[in-house]
This record gives C-alpha cells, structure tokens and sequence, in this order.
C-alpha cells in the first residue's frame, strides 16, 4: 500500500513538473508573418554562446533604480545561489522568502526604511508580442503578471535584438502602482526568418479580388433589375450585352492600330528628295 502511495506521488510531481515546462516553454516561442517572411522567436532555445537562451545563468536577472530593486528571470523561475533579496515582508508572494520555482520576477520596494517585496510575475503567465509591427526584427516584449490579494502586478521586458551583445537590463521604469518595465539587449531577441511563398496575396492581389468582386456584383444586380423590372429572358437578361459581345472586336482594332502605329514609326519618315538624272 505504501510502495503504490509513493509511485502515484511520484506520477504526480512529475505530471506537475512536466506541465509547467510544457506551459513555459510555450509562453516563450512566439511567431508572426509580416509580408512573406515569417519570424519565429524561440527566447529559451540554446544559441552559440548561450546554451540557456534568454534565460540568465546566474538564475536571475537585477536592475535597481532609486529605492527599488527588481530580480526576474525569463521562460524560467528565478532560482537564487547567491545575492538572495533580503525582505522584511513580503506582499503576495509564494513561499517565506519569496525564492521559489512559482516566482519569476520579485521588486522590493523602500517604505518607512525597510525593504517590502512584491512578487511580479510567475514562470506561467508570460506573455510574448514584437516591439514593432513595422520592423518585426526589433525584437519582442515579454510581459508576465501576478494576481495577489493586495495587488495586481506585471514586468514588461523588452528583448532587443542584436547578434552580437549583451546588455542590461536597464533602464528601470514604473509604469503603474505595480507596474514595471525594463530593456534587455540579447541574441535570443532576433527572430528567424523563413520566406512563406503564395500564403500572402499582396496588393496587386488584393485589388484583383476587389475589381473581380465589384465585377460580379455589377452583372448580379443589373441581370435581376433587366429579369424583375424590365422582364428580359434568356441571353439578353445581361446588362450592356451589345458592349460586352462587341468587346473583344474592340479590342482587338486597338491593338492592330497600335501595332500599325509601331510599325509607321518605325520606318521613319521619308526622304521628300528624288534622284535627278542629268
């Protein structure tokens, strides 16, 4: 009985773990079609000289600015092994000390001169959008939240791409009450492009439909009013039928006087001097 107590506990803190991997690493894969290019962002898949993508190796990312100091960590929890956030209270948070897995981003706050922590956001309410729509390369916000009995809080970090550094974060700003923003330039913030060839219609494509639309309209319409009102059968029931028969008659006069055209230029104008024998 105990041995198959201890296996269904096991099932059950693996199922668990399994599910908020599964969970994260989706929040963290993001992708959008601009044009015919399609951008994929995968911020937690390993790269050259990140084998742990966006996330940060010391288990935490630290910005501070004036009396408030933020940790988060991306597509992950933060996990502390040295510098832990050292809290006289701790508001809606998981956990004594506010260092578990359940959090991903903790701000501590300065009132009265003691330091009061807030948690942010957790590993399963990341969210992923690109920072511009006209340039999707920029690279991505990744926002995440966290509903308390106190507040409701969230940290927007915005992922810029660039191949060839790292920087940040910085530039700490509060946006609400328990609202915070910050910058993180990162390899992982540049998307991969793939082509998608004939799922965009384009312009001219889109104007053909439209002409195609108006078109198809115009001959239902007219057809009904000549068949209702004026009580038209048969072939006849078309609108400007004399037009459309007369049509490719028309057309092709213009393009034989086009062509003719062409041809008269083309020789040049002739010389109005003739030979004179003496």
């Amino acid at each position: 009985m105990e041995v198959r107590l201890g296996f269904l506990i096991s099932v059950t803190v693996i199922l668990t773990i399994v599910d908020r991997v599964n969970s994260v690493s989706a929040s963290c894969h993001f992708s959008v079609v601009d044009d015919d290019k399609l951008y994929n962002y995968t911020l937690d898949s390993p790269i050259p000289f990140f084998p742990h993508g966006v996330q940060s190796e010391d288990g935490f990312y630290k910005v501070a600015a004036n009396e408030t100091v933020l940790w988060f960590q991306l597509c992950d929890g933060m996990i502390f092994n040295h510098d832990p956030p050292r809290c006289v209270d701790c508001w809606d948070c998981v956990g004594a000390s506010c260092c578990d897995m359940g959090s991903s981003a903790l701000v501590s706050n300065n009132i009265g001169g003691y330091d009061v922590c807030t948690t942010i956001g957790r590993a399963s309410s990341m969210d992923m959008n690109i920072i511009d729509r006209k340039n999707p390369n920029t690279g991505v916000i990744v926002k995440m939240s966290s509903s308390g009995l106190k507040f409701n809080c969230s940290l927007s970090v915005s992922v810029i791409c660039d191949p060839n550094r790292v920087q940040g974060p910085h530039l700490l700003e509060k946006t609400g009450k328990c609202d915070y923003a910050t910058v993180l330039t990162h390899p992982s913030g540049c998307a991969k492009i793939e082509h998608v060839h004939g799922k965009a219609w384009g312009w001219f494509g889109t104007l053909g439909i439209i002409i195609l639309c108006l078109f198809g309209a115009y001959l239902l319409v007219g057809a009904a009013y000549r068949y209702i009102k004026l009580g038209v059968r048969g072939i006849h029931i078309m609108p400007n039928l004399d037009f459309w028969t007369s049509l490719p008659q028309s057309t092709q006069s213009l393009f034989a006087s086009l062509l003719h055209k062409f041809r008269g230029s083309s020789h040049g104008h002739r010389s109005t001097y003739s030979p004179v024998d003496f």
